[in-house]
């Protein structure tokens, strides 16, 4: 049987073909149409558009506007944006710097807008060292236009998308050629421990690119800002790990014989320690059973000398106990003696107290019964006196005055009257005689027998009649007393 063995693959002659197919690509600045050309495609779907579309704009990456209608318009370029602007039949530039805007006709004039802030240059190189083995190199480069009237002559702004582009990439390509050329001729060790160098080529190279050498020469018209070396990473993971070994290896040693030390003395410190603790355990033990002793025989003391003293306060409260019941005894003998006199004192004088308010109570009644029949016998002296004044009244009225007062009271009397429950007709009648005086005394007369018989009806006693005889009768009178 014939081994048949596999053609090893050469990974490193990939990756340089790919990059240098991508390198070709990279290089072709992505063009567009001229101005007259987008004009004339434009102006189709401007008249469909209208008047009203009046400002334009081309491919390139910066922001620039194109205002105004057919040969007469205006770029209007930004404040941070290089521009040159040229003419058919003129060596020169009309306008060139930053942030120049400017007239434009389309049939004759031309112009390039190119960034004029800070580019920044990734690199990731691809080198092989001293020792044939690859390495990956990681970097950044920071660029700026320094001269745009040498830049734009040197360098290539067209790409429609991003005019730095053609730039980045061929600075991209010498960074990547000058940090290959300076890992070449280093060591493995050297690349990944010390990255100075490495910088100091590159910044060199660049510089002399974009900068010139010197006198007349400006180079590209560029300014290398910064160059830094980020990361330097062995791309065979098996020759990572070998270089990682020794290093390892030493460390593990160093760390496993610290241990081994560590360990020894821990192991001493452990026996030292443990014998330390047991002398002192034994040490305390017996310091324990001493002292426990000594502290028994304090207890038993205590507690004799307690229980001792204990005796003598019981025997000592037993008799304070006794002598301050004995005098508790001649003590209640005479509160109750005090006692027995204060209560008869006090009886002694509740009855003097009561014999003299029974006394007090008779003067006071004998007093207001003496009050009392002197008011009666001055109430009824009034009322006697009130009887002879009246009685004196009523004798000395004439019956013209009676008749007189009589008339007065009438509507009063009238008025307090209760009201009738029957009718009866009495008849008041004759010739009041020849004169009228006789005729009103007859008429006062027979009123008042009405009145008397009203009254007797009312009271229930018996009634006065009044005898009433034809035309002409006579009334008797009422007797006055």
């Amino acid at each position: 049987m014939q081994s048949s063995k596999e053609p090893v693959r050469n990974e490193y002659l990939d990756q340089v073909r790919e990059q240098q197919q991508r390198l070709e690509v990279d290089l072709k600045a992505r063009k567009v149409m001229s101005p007259m050309q987008a004009q004339a495609n434009a102006l189709p779907m401007r008249r469909a558009a209208g008047p009203a579309a009046v400002a334009e704009r081309t491919g390139n990456a910066v922001d620039v506007r194109i205002t105004g209608f057919w040969r007469w318009k205006t770029v209007i370029v930004p404040p941070n944006a290089y521009v040159v602007h040229t003419r058919r039949g003129h060596s020169q530039p009309l306008h060139i710097g930053l942030g120049v805007s400017f007239r434009f006709d389309p049939a004759q004039d031309s112009f390039i807008v190119a960034p004029g802030a800070m580019q920044t240059i990734i690199i990731n190189a691809h080198c092989i060292c001293r020792e044939l083995q690859g390495l990956l190199v990681q970097g950044y480069v920071q660029w700026i236009i320094e001269d745009f009237g040498t830049a734009y002559r040197k360098l290539d702004f067209t790409d429609a998308e991003d005019p730095m582009r053609v730039v980045n990439v061929q600075l991209r390509e010498q960074a990547e050629a000058a940090i290959k050329d300076k890992v070449a001729t280093m060591s493995i060790d050297a690349v990944l421990s010390d990255k100075q160098p490495i910088i100091e080529e590159l910044t060199a190279r660049l510089r002399h690119v974009a900068e010139g050498g010197g006198g007349g020469d400006k180079g590209l018209g560029l300014r290398i800002v910064t160059v830094q070396i980020k990361e330097a990473v062995v791309s065979s993971a098996r020759l990572w790990e070998s270089l990682q070994t020794p290093f390892r290896a030493e460390r593990e040693r160093i760390a496993r014989l610290a241990a081994l030390g560590t360990e020894e003395a821990l192991a001493q410190r452990e026996l030292e320690v443990e014998q330390a603790r047991e002398r002192m355990r034994l040490e305390s033990d017996g310091e324990l059973a001493m002292l426990k002793a000594h502290k028994d025989a304090e207890a038993y003391d205590r507690e004799q000398t307690e229980r001792l003293r204990r005796q003598q306060r019981e025997e000592e409260d037993a008799r304070r106990l006794a002598v301050e019941r004995q005098q508790s005894a001649l003590q209640a003998a005479e509160l109750e003696k005090a006692r027995l006199a204060v209560e008869a004192e006090l009886t002694r004088l509740k009855q003097e107290a009561e014999a003299v308010r029974l006394k007090r109570e008779a003067l006071a009644a004998t007093e207001a019964g003496d009050v009392q029949r002197a008011a009666s016998n001055r109430q009824a002296r009034v009322e006697l006196e009130l009887l002879e004044a009246r009685q004196h009244i009523l004798n000395g009225l004439t019956p013209a005055n009676v008749q007189a007062r009589l008339v007065e009271l009438l509507p009063d009397i009238a008025e307090k009257l209760p009201k009738p429950q029957e009718l009866r007709s009495v008849s008041i009648g004759g010739s009041g005689g020849a004169q009228d005086g006789q005729g009103v005394t007859t008429l006062v007369a027979q009123m008042m027998a009405l009145m008397n018989v009203l009254k007797a009806e009312g009271s229930g006693r018996a009634p006065t009649t009044a005898a009433r005889e034809g035309q002409g009768g006579t009334s008797k009178e009422p007797e006055l007393r």
